[in-house]
């Protein structure tokens, strides 16, 4: 599959964050059949399994906004899926990054949601 070369830039930029932030990084793009979790990642004993949404710094519509009742319900099973076979116990949430990036695919900001649903 092709992606959009707006939302790698956008989730490098969410893993640096992520990092800078002190998460340990688990997993990035893991597919299942029930969808995929952009960035699988540990703060602690809590796994967080973050969607990744990448909009330019210009537009009026905020990235969360399209994490649609579809969507949440893909990566929930994709969630229970990734905890059952790797085993990792804990707490587990859904968070949101939303990154802004300018016209020449340059961060402009970042805002990261966490228990975003």
């Amino acid at each position: 599959m092709i992606r959009n070369k707006t939302g790698v830039w956008g989730e490098i930029f969410a893993v640096r964050h992520l990092r800078d932030n002190g998460f340990k990084i688990l997993s990035s793009n893991y597919v299942c059949r029930f969808g995929e979790a952009d960035i699988i990642a540990q703060t602690g004993d809590t796994v967080c399994f973050v969607e990744v949404k990448t909009r330019n710094v210009k537009t009026d519509i905020r990235p969360m906004e399209a994490v649609d009742a579809v969507k949440i319900g893909r990566l929930r099973m994709t969630a229970k899926n990734f905890l059952s076979f790797t085993k990792i116990e804990g707490q587990s949430r859904f968070d949101v990054c939303e990154v802004y990036l300018d016209d020449n695919n340059r961060l402009s900001g970042i805002n990261y949601i966490e228990n975003a649903f």
